[in-house]
């Protein structure tokens, strides 16, 4: 089993300590886990709050051991269709084992809050939602895998907390999976939305249109910010990954490792 998609207290909305995160990854019997800590540049919001100090991160990390587990080291970017410049030099920071590349934002609205819901119904914000993960996946290139594709659908704004489904947006959601296919991208299976919105972000189809159109490295994530989330329903999440793919990817040094399930 695996994490690859967590937040200690080195990201500003993460609430537990490296250690904490571990130990819990331990008990959960994690064979291999990812941090994965947010640098994200939102207008209106101090750089210093969403993007993690490298100095901590190093301190954090560097000597992080535990007997038993592989501990990796990743970022999860803010993808935005016009900060890829910005992205190259945060990818210099260090050499990292894994990049995720995530959308939490539309023309600087944040999916996640409630003003971005003000003036939108469900159709109109997931629409709009797809329409940017596009932009983003066709302007980017230095991201591993696409987090949670469906993200939107977990938003504490959200009104309804409905699921984003496949059949709904068909044209559009593979036009992103070809995209991310032929680059050779991956896409996560996140497990957060399970208790926020009733289902894995994205659900099982879109690994399987996923897999017709091409694509071939998927990772699981809880997206874990507090150490009582981490590994969360990640055994069901590699069932999905066993009857689609037959196996499951980790990151070492920004190449995929496949793992037979």
């Amino acid at each position: 089993m695996f994490d690859y998609h967590m937040h200690s207290n080195v990201s500003f909305d993460g609430h537990d300590t490296p250690e904490a995160m571990v130990k819990a990854a331990l008990n959960m019997g994690l064979k291999e886990i990812c941090f994965t800590d947010h640098i994200d540049h939102e207008v209106g919001v101090e750089k210093e709050i969403m993007v993690f100090d490298q100095d901590v991160y190093d301190s954090a990390y560097d000597c992080l051991r535990a007997e038993g587990i592989k501990i990796r080291l990743g970022v999860e970017f803010g993808i935005k269709p016009g900060n890829r410049e910005q992205f190259k030099e945060d990818l210099k920071r260090r050499d990292f084992d894994f990049v995720l590349g995530s959308v939490h934002m539309i023309n600087e609205e944040d999916v996640y809050l409630e003003p971005y819901w003000r003036t939108r119904d469900i159709p109109t914000a997931y629409r709009e939602y797809l329409e940017e993960t596009l932009r983003c996946v066709q302007h980017h290139e230095d991201f591993d895998v696409l987090g949670h594709l469906t993200f939107i659908s977990k938003g504490r704004a959200n009104p309804t907390k409905e699921l984003l489904h496949y059949e709904d947006h068909r044209e559009i959601v593979d036009e992103i999976l070809r995209e991310l296919a032929r680059k050779g991208k991956g896409m996560e299976i996140n497990t957060s939305g399970i208790d926020r919105c009733g289902g894995f972000l994205p659900t099982a189809d879109f690994f399987r249109r996923f897999k017709e159109l091409g694509g071939e490295i998927v990772t699981v994530g809880s997206d874990a910010h507090t150490f009582d989330r981490v590994g969360q329903y990640s055994r069901e999440a590699c069932e999905i990954m066993k009857e689609i793919f037959g196996y499951v990817c980790t990151f070492e040094a920004r190449q995929p490792i496949f793992h037979k399930l």
